[in-house]
């Protein structure tokens, strides 16, 4: 964790797309409801996806015998390459489901060499079981049978489990960095995609029914706004 604070805009950035969840629907322009149908133990519904007061809300709920999950994506809307990538989020409350700020690539199944068919770069995922402040980092790529990863990277922040704050990933042609809250915590130069991506807010929810024994439902993933930056000149 680096000692000071930065901003997008003292790393050379500029505001380049926003979305403050202003309204009281998803901006058709910038978001669908991503992956609707079955997903793990959940349901992926536009039901459970809601815009209300100048937030985003990504519900998990029990509905009869299903569990409904929020997911919206830019697919098709906004798709991008290399950039500072933040949101403002709440976080889930309970262990089983987990809030997760990512980007995805449309061919990342297509082939193994990440900078021609992309990465899954999950900038925030909130695993309860942790512990109640640590959020994780990953990079995916060649989705198929020879999967490569990262491996999961952990980043403590004392009360990052309660409350808003910001989580980021710059992303350059050399690297991936991670934020929290604007603290520098992991770098990674492996798993880089050089082509354009899209971005993925999502509550999501494992395939064992066990691992959910202590969810509370229901339970929702705040999302106060994303921004996307990108170089003063780019």
């Amino acid at each position: 964790m680096s000692p000071n604070r930065e901003t997008p805009e003292s790393l050379g950035y500029e505001l380049f797309w926003q979305d403050d969840f202003d309204g009281n629907a998803l901006d058709p322009q910038k978001w669908a409801v991503r992956g609707v149908g079955p997903r793990a133990l959940g349901f992926v519904s536009p039901e459970a996806v809601t815009v209300e007061g100048g937030v985003l809300k990504l519900h998990a709920i029990k509905k009869d015998d299903r569990i409904l999950l929020g997911a919206v994506g830019t697919q098709g809307r906004f798709m991008t390459r290399y950039g500072y990538f933040e949101c403002r989020a709440q976080v889930q409350k309970s262990p089983g489901v987990w809030g997760a700020f990512w980007i995805q690539s449309t061919d990342i199944a297509k082939g193994e060499d990440p900078a021609v068919y992309g990465a899954e770069i999950d900038i925030m995922e909130c695993f309860r079981k942790l512990g109640p402040d640590i959020v994780s980092h990953n990079v995916h790529w060649a989705y198929g049978p020879h999967q490569q990863t990262t491996h999961g990277m952990q980043s403590y922040l004392k009360g990052v489990g309660e409350g808003f704050h910001t989580f980021a990933v710059e992303w350059t042609p050399e690297k991936y960095v991670f934020f929290v809250d604007g603290y520098r915590f992991y770098e990674v130069t492996a798993g880089l995609s050089q082509i354009e991506e899209y971005l993925i807010l999502s509550m999501e929810i494992p395939s064992k029914e066990e691992e959910i024994r202590n969810t509370v439902f229901p339970d929702v993933f705040v999302v106060d706004y994303v921004k996307v930056y990108k170089k003063r000149g780019e």
